[in-house]
């Protein structure tokens, strides 16, 4: 066992803040869990254990947002400048999502399902908050 923390939103957060990728893992089964779940969907356990995730994955799927939250607006981006989200699944197995960065949102017809990714943590906002994101390797 990596953590000995509740398996909850508010510990994954935590987590992020520490630049660590943690996922929950059904001592029963072995399923994994990102984000975490406190009971396995599979077998219905409730013994759940977290587990550091190396970061690496490749893009399952995508999207370019011109128009997001309110938020991004205040890091540039809008119609003109979208930025772009996706399904990246670990290599590890579980699939989460997140901003993708280092690919170009204005030319996604360039941008290849199967690209290599690696995690990242973004501090943005107010109080810097840490976001889940992934950059092309």
């Amino acid at each position: 066992m990596t953590e000995e923390r509740e398996v909850s939103s508010a510990s994954f957060y935590q987590f992020l803040a520490e630049k660590k990728l943690m996922a929950s893992r059904c001592q029963k089964c072995q399923a994994l869990y990102l984000p975490p779940h406190p009971i396995c969907t599979k077998c219905h356990g409730n013994d759940m254990e977290w587990v550091e995730m190396k970061g690496n994955g490749k893009l399952a799927a995508f999207t370019a947002v011109a128009v997001g939250p309110s938020c991004t607006l205040d890091e540039g981006y809008d119609r003109n400048n979208p930025y772009l989200v996706g399904i990246v699944e670990l290599d590890e197995g579980p699939k989460v999502s997140g901003r993708i960065r280092g690919l170009d949102p204005k030319k996604p017809e360039n941008i290849k399902v199967g690209t290599p990714l690696t995690v990242e943590f973004l501090e943005q906002g107010e109080g810097k908050k840490c976001f889940l994101a992934f950059k092309a390797r």
